[in-house]
């Protein structure tokens, strides 16, 4: 059977001291075993729990408290009964509790007592103390304690286990971005197709249209747009040729390039934001957990209260059986199921009901500090705006109005699946444009696209491609439009220029509910991106911003989270792109928006399935509410103790009040329920997110 003990120390989150190569989800294994052991952990404690749960039937069925207390005192006595409990409890001892006591172990050894410390020594109190009573000492044995102390603490920590998500697999979602060969040039000009690991730097490759570039290089031939948005977050494509660079993973768009590689492995791009995501994951700040905390002050409480209650019965002149009796009982008390429950069952409520309104917890305590934020800094393309192109204007130029214009633009870009064609296409159909059908399509690689329509040869092309043509725009609005921030194409009828249609990311609708709701929370709103100045300052005054950051690149994301952080303000970052991977994790929330990149979501410590920035609003009222819920159970809890411990050393025997253990259970189960109930309560919470705006 495999040591438990790493299982054990998994379900301690976030121990300050706690040093890294021991943390459980603190610090998160990003080889690819990390999930395989989170999931080991979970069956590994699932199993404990179903096997001393069945033990504990019979243990409590032979118990003499147990019998007394539902009124059937030796009907279910027989000789030799005694041994076998003992038997029974042993191996709920040994084999349930083995996480429990190898993980008070473990804490005592790093000098940081909490849950494991407290729960191991209550059961091994109980169980020394009641083995002892079987083989004679003058008392009441307390394995039936034991036996369900060691169920719910079982229970209560796969509640934990499952409620969370395991390791994470950022690093292997960058590493599937790239290709796993690239077509290498020959010095006769054949192809061969080979493992990407295999190129070296200097070699050739072709990169055919839609294809990603296996690696960084230079462009030696060629000319087309590549979209590199999953990598830099700029949002529109960048048209590239000769002497330019190229990063390995852009997906190459419609002319086929002949790439000289420059970098390979570690030195890439890629690699480097690779290796900033771990390294922002492996500095995340650490928090104690608050029930580890209440576990620790019990523990010094028991180990006090306990050695106390049995010096002063002793001085006293009572019996030493008596006096060690009320030693125990004070040591199990203490360490109250409820305490157990108290944040796992609001956990596994919270992350229900969280799941259910489209918010995925992956990381617990992160989401817990989401009720104290001050800050939230936006990716911009495909959060803050949907990451397409619109048309934002269309400015005629000629002899034709702007629906003319815009249709026959749109008639080209029909044909096209450029990002920018397509907005084009769509800004027509929008407007209920009669578009014409073009013939003879081609693309003009680098520049756009031509065909004819009506008889005329019609061009789409770039401001680049009107200056070499040296046709003046005698207009100043597509130039003010494009030092806003949009994309500005032209449009030619023959020799004629006849427009100009400007295109911008479009900013989505409920972008501006959220921002206002999180302003309205006392929550500042920032926006990172990779776009321009004029891109990122339009978006910004669109939304009514705090700040922005623009022309940033991911090494810089990151730094500029920590900035803000060192403003002193707890920072949370939405994102949806590889490149907001190493921000995400730098924050002290990372906010994913489900529909982005496999990387994002990998980073994230919440999802946001819906993809609905007003969800952002939700976590940190969810957080606020689940908070809430965990301060009251464990303050039941710890109200348990604060009646029980005393009366459970005697504090008012004389006054003829001691505390029986009968009685310590009874008032131990109804804290057990309260716990229980006043989770629950949780699931009434509504989240005010994207579909609770909208019922």
């Amino acid at each position: 059977m495999s040591d438990p003990a790493p299982s054990a120390q998994a379900t301690r989150h976030n121990h300050a001291s706690q040093p890294a190569n021991e943390q459980g989800h603190g610090n998160q294994d990003h080889s690819g075993n990390g999930h395989h052991n989170h999931g080991a952990m979970i069956a590994d404690f699932r199993r404990r729990f179903w096997v001393s749960l069945v033990l504990t039937v019979p243990i409590l069925a032979l118990s003499p408290m147990i019998q007394s207390f539902v009124g059937l005192e030796g009907m279910l006595a027989f000789p030799g009964d005694r041994y076998l409990l003992f038997a029974l409890a042993a191996g709920v001892f040994f084999y349930g509790g083995w996480p429990f006591l190898s993980g008070l172990t473990a804490e005592l050894r790093q000098g940081q007592p909490a849950m494991m410390t407290l729960i191991g020594l209550a059961i091994t109190v109980a169980f020394v103390y009641s083995a002892a009573v079987v083989l004679g000492l003058e008392g009441e044995v307390f394995f039936w304690e034991l036996a369900t102390l060691v169920d719910v603490m079982l229970l209560g920590h796969w509640i934990e286990m499952r409620s969370i998500m395991g390791a994470s697999g950022a690093l292997e979602a960058l590493v599937r971005l790239m290709p796993a060969t690239a077509l290498r040039i020959g010095p006769n000009g054949e192809t061969e197709e080979v493992p990407v690991d295999q190129l070296a730097a200097g070699d050739r490759v072709l990169v055919r249209p839609g294809e990603k570039v296996p690696t960084d290089g230079v462009i030696q031939e060629g000319r087309s747009s590549l979209d590199e948005s999953m990598l830099t977050g700029e949002s529109k494509p960048v048209g590239k040729g000769p002497d330019d660079e190229v990063i390995g993973g852009a997906v190459n768009g419609e002319g086929a390039l002949t790439l000289e590689i420059r970098k390979t492995g570690a030195d890439t791009y890629l690699s480097q934001v690779i290796e900033m995501v771990r390294q922002a994951q492996e500095s995340r700040s650490r928090t104690q957990n608050l029930a580890d905390r209440t576990a620790a002050w019990l523990t010094y409480i028991a180990l006090t209260v306990g050695a106390v209650t049995l010096a002063a019965w002793l001085t006293a002149g009572y019996a030493f059986d008596f006096s060690l009796e009320r030693m125990v009982t004070v040591m199990v008390i203490t360490c109250p199921h409820a305490l157990g429950l108290a944040v796992p069952l609001v956990v596994a409520v919270s992350t229900t009901k969280a799941a259910a309104s489209g918010l995925l917890i992956r990381d617990r305590a992160a989401f817990e500090r989401a009720r104290d934020l001050d800050a939230i800094v936006f990716d911009k393309t495909g959060t803050l705006t949907e990451g397409r192109f619109g048309v934002r204007e269309v400015v005629p130029l000629g002899d034709l109005g702007a629906d003319e214009v815009l249709a026959l633009a749109a008639a080209l870009e029909g044909q096209s699946e450029h990002p920018i064609a397509r907005g084009v296409a769509e800004g027509a159909r929008a407007r209920g444009l009669d578009v014409p059908q073009p013939r003879d399509f081609r693309n003009l690689p680098g520049e756009g696209v031509e065909a004819q329509v009506d008889g005329a040869t019609v061009r789409v092309v770039s401001p680049g491609h009107v200056e070499r043509l040296g046709i003046e725009v005698a207009d100043e609005r597509p130039e003010r439009l494009a030092a806003e921030g949009s994309t500005v194409v032209y449009v030619l009828r023959g020799e004629d220029l006849v427009g100009a249609i400007a295109l911008a990311d479009i900013v989505r609708e409920e972008s501006r509910e959220a921002i206002d709701r999180l302003k309205a929370m006392g929550i500042q709103c920032m926006m990172l991106t990779g776009d321009s100045k004029e891109v990122a300052r339009s978006v910004a005054n669109e939304l009514g911003l705090d700040d922005y950051f623009a022309q940033v690149l991911p090494d810089q994301k990151a730094t500029r989270i920590r900035q803000v952080k060192e403003r002193g303000l707890t920072v949370a970052m939405v994102g949806d792109g590889v490149n907001d991977a190493p921000a995400l994790v730098e924050a002290d929330l990372g906010i994913a928006i489900g529909a982005g990149t496999d990387v994002a979501v990998e980073s994230a410590d919440i999802v946001l399935v819906n993809s609905d920035p007003r969800d952002v609003a939700a976590v940190a009222e969810l957080s606020a509410a689940t908070y809430r819920k965990m301060l009251q159970n464990l303050w039941w809890a710890a109200g348990y103790n604060i009646a029980a411990i005393p009366l459970a050393a005697g504090a008012l025997y004389w006054a003829g009040i001691l505390l029986a253990p009968a009685v310590g259970a009874a008032v131990m189960s109804a804290s057990t329920v309260i716990v229980a109930v006043n989770a629950k309560l949780l699931e009434r919470f509504r989240p005010r997110g994207g579909d609770a705006a909208a019922a």
